[in-house]
C-alpha cells in the first residue's frame, strides 16, 4: 500500500490537471471573444414606436469570409404581419438575431421607425420587441410572478387582464393555488401548451410594438393549439409581427411572406402570389398538404 498510494495520488492529480486545462481553455476562449461595439454616446430614445422596420442592403455572415446574407432588403410597414418560412438552417433565426442586435451587420443597415438600430441603446431597442418562442422561458416562482415579469410594476388587475387576453385565465383558476401556484425549476407541473399561454400573457402585459413569434405548436393537443393560435391572433392585432412559420396553413393571411434558403430571401410576396409563381414556396406548401391528405386517406 505504501508503494501504490503515491502512484494513485499522482494519477488523481493528473486527472485534475487535465480537467483544469479543459476549463481554462473554455475561459480563455470566452476572453478572446471580441467586445461588443460600444453604444452610441448620443443614443436616441424611441418615444412612441410605430413599428416600421427596414433592412437596407444588409450583408451578414457569422464568419468574415462566409457571408450568409449578401444584399437583404425588406420594407415592413407598421401593423403588418411578416411570415418567415424556409427549411431548417435557412437563416430564419439569423434574421431575428440581427433585428434584436444580438449580432452586428457586416454591411448595410437595419432601421426601426427610420432610425438606424445602432443609434439606440441595446436595452431600449429590445424593449420595443416582444418574443413568444417555442422554448418557453419560465422560472421557479408563482404563475403571477412569471406573468408580471413582462413589465415591472404591473398591478394585479393588469396581470389578470393579460392572462384573460391570452386565454390562460381559465386554466390558471382551475389549479388548486390559482395565480399563486409555484412552478418548479423546469415548469414540469404544467403542460407545454399552458407554458406557451403564460408566455403569451407575459407578452400582452409587456405591450410591445413589434412581435417575434415562433408559432410551432407540435407538442400540443388540438384544443390547446386552437387556444394558442387564437391568443397569438389577438396579440398580433395592430402590431408589427414577424412570425417564424412551420405550418404554412397558419400564415395564409400574412401581408408579406419571406421565403428563405441558405441565408437569402429567395422569394417574397403574399400567399396567392407565391403559389402562382410555382416556385420553392409552392413546392413547400403542396408537399405539406399532399402529405396531410395522404395521411387522412390512410386513416
Amino acid at each position: 500500500q505504501q508503494f501504490t498510494q503515491p502512484i494513485t495520488s499522482l494519477a488523481n492529480i493528473a486527472n485534475v490537471i487535465q480537467s483544469t486545462m479543459a476549463s481554462a481553455e473554455r475561459i480563455f476562449e470566452l476572453l478572446d471573444e471580441p467586445e461588443e461595439i460600444p453604444e452610441a454616446v448620443d443614443a436616441q430614445v424611441i418615444g412612441t414606436p410605430q413599428g416600421a422596420v427596414q433592412f437596407q442592403h444588409v450583408k451578414f455572415g457569422y464568419k468574415e469570409d462566409t457571408m450568409l446574407m449578401e444584399d437583404m432588403n425588406i420594407d415592413v410597414q407598421p401593423g403588418q404581419m411578416i411570415a418567415v418560412v424556409g427549411p431548417t438552417g435557412a437563416g430564419k433565426t439569423t434574421l431575428v438575431n440581427l433585428l434584436m442586435r444580438f449580432y452586428e451587420v457586416n454591411g448595410g443597415k437595419i432601421t426601426v421607425d427610420g432610425v438606424d438600430i445602432t443609434q439606440f441603446k441595446r436595452g431600449e431597442l429590445r424593449r420595443t420587441f416582444g418574443m413568444v418562442l417555442q422554448d418557453t422561458w419560465l422560472f421557479n416562482g408563482t404563475i403571477r410572478d412569471n406573468i408580471a415579469y413582462g413589465r415591472e410594476g404591473a398591478t394585479e388587475e393588469e396581470i389578470m387582464r393579460a392572462a384573460k387576453a391570452a386565454n390562460a385565465d381559465h386554466f390558471i383558476r382551475t389549479l388548486p393555488e390559482g395565480y399563486n401556484t409555484v412552478l418548479n425549476e423546469e415548469a414540469t407541473n404544467i403542460s407545454q401548451g399552458q407554458k406557451q399561454l403564460l408566455t403569451i400573457a407575459r407578452a400582452f402585459l409587456a405591450d410591445p410594438e413589434i412581435l417575434i413569434l415562433d408559432e410551432a405548436t407540435s407538442s400540443v393537443d388540438t384544443r390547446t393549439e386552437i387556444q394558442i393560435q387564437k391568443a397569438m391572433g389577438e396579440l398580433m392585432h395592430g402590431r408589427t409581427s414577424f412570425v417564424i412559420a412551420h405550418r404554412l396553413s397558419t400564415i395564409r393571411d400574412a401581408d408579406l411572406i419571406l421565403v428563405m434558403n441558405h441565408g437569402s430571401i429567395i422569394e417574397k410576396g403574399t400567399h396567392e402570389e407565391l403559389l402562382a409563381k410555382g416556385g420553392f414556396y409552392a413546392d413547400l406548401y403542396n408537399s405539406q398538404f399532399t402529405g396531410r391528405t395522404l395521411l387522412e386517406e390512410a386513416v
